[in-house]
């Protein structure tokens, strides 16, 4: 296996963008940045891979024309995935373990403000028995919150414990679109929303863009002073059937979880856009008590659709990059109540110099 590392990260995350749904205006600075980071032009890129979703854009092809942003004369080696860009992620770092290229930039993008986001979504659910009764995504999820309430998982104060951490740890994100912790006392007087999650469990809508780029070996090590080596890297799936799953657990994450070596770590950011799958995470990837969870606010502070799980594996790297940590975890999810799971390992040492 070939060590892989993030040397670059850039991002965008706001309640709304006034521009154009392919968000190639926000693709542009962003790459912008990734370049300015390593010292890359657009030609020392040997593959890209982006994630994006043409229903969320609401027109065929979308993720094409935001291949402008990258220019493609003389032509690139492009590639897309209709999911979370933590998955193109995973697509890229295959296409260096190949040995075809050294270096890729991976990237992902989603207007949610452009729609109804809640309605949207019920599009990935099963298309026979599900989608024709556009069950929302926040309902699907209060399901799974009272689940795990009535079985004696979790109860509300956790669930508030878990916002109030992180909107207090998203003041210091220039990108959170919420921040600002006040009291777990204070979020439980709060209104219900979709009984029993409350408008503070649940992401806020946000659009958004962000880019990771990855080099190999000594590309990385002449690239960044402390490269972020993924030294795990997996993901797993559950059925898409809900009736199929017990809600209160991840089975797909514990075993994303259990292919990857979660020992020393110190670091977690995790995809959760609610406040109780963040509890069912840790509890299936059995992370420590000491594990510090979503610095950045996670994404109950912004949650740009198919690309918050990307964000969570660069703010993770960040860590590294900053010497706050030597090990972290990047997490994504995708589909409904964490159907899908990825698992990105993170080190501040490669295999080469152990």
């Amino acid at each position: 296996m070939r060590d892989v590392a993030v040397v670059g990260f850039s991002q965008r995350q706001m309640k709304e963008f006034d521009g154009s749904p392919t968000c190639v205006e926000m693709l542009v600075p962003i790459f912008a940045e990734c370049y300015e980071q390593t010292g890359f032009t657009r030609h020392d890129v040997g593959f890209w891979c982006s994630g994006s979703s043409d229903y969320l854009a609401g027109r065929s092809f979308s993720f094409v024309q935001a291949v402008d942003a990258i220019g493609v004369i003389p032509p690139v080696n492009e590639s897309h995935v209709e999911m979370d860009a933590a998955w193109a992620l995973y697509e890229a770092w295959l296409k260096i373990q190949t040995g075809e290229v050294d270096t890729a930039l991976v990237y992902g993008f989603g207007k949610s403000s452009a729609g109804v986001l809640r309605r949207t979504l019920a599009l990935q659910l099963d298309p026979y028995t599900m989608t024709p009764l556009w069950p929302d995504t926040v309902s699907l999820a209060g399901l799974q919150a009272r689940a795990g309430l009535d079985a004696g998982l979790w109860d509300e104060r956790a669930m508030a414990e878990v916002v109030n951490r992180s909107l207090t740890d998203a003041e210091k994100n220039e990108y959170a679109v919420r921040k600002g912790g006040s009291s777990v006392e204070e979020l439980l007087a709060r209104p219900m929303y979709a009984d029993p999650l409350r408008k503070h469990d649940c992401a806020p809508v946000t659009d958004g863009a962000a880019a990771i780029v990855l080099a190999a070996g000594d590309r990385a090590r002449d690239i960044c002073e402390r490269p972020a080596w993924i030294s795990s890297l997996t993901h797993s799936v559950d059925a898409q059937s809900m009736g199929t799953r017990d809600l209160t657990r991840s089975p797909s994450a514990a075993r994303a979880g259990a292919a990857a070596d979660l020992d020393g770590l110190e670091v977690a950011e995790l995809h959760a856009p609610f406040s109780h799958q963040e509890l069912v995470l840790r509890r299936e990837l059995g992370l420590a008590d000491d594990v510090r969870i979503n610095p950045s606010g996670g994404s109950l502070a912004s949650n740009p659709m198919f690309t918050g799980g990307l964000i969570r594996i660069g703010e993770a790297a960040r860590q590294i990059w900053d010497g706050r940590a030597d090990k972290v975890l990047g997490h994504a999810t995708s589909g409904p109540a964490l159907q899908q799971n990825l698992v990105c390992v993170m080190d501040s040492q490669d295999r080469t110099k152990n």
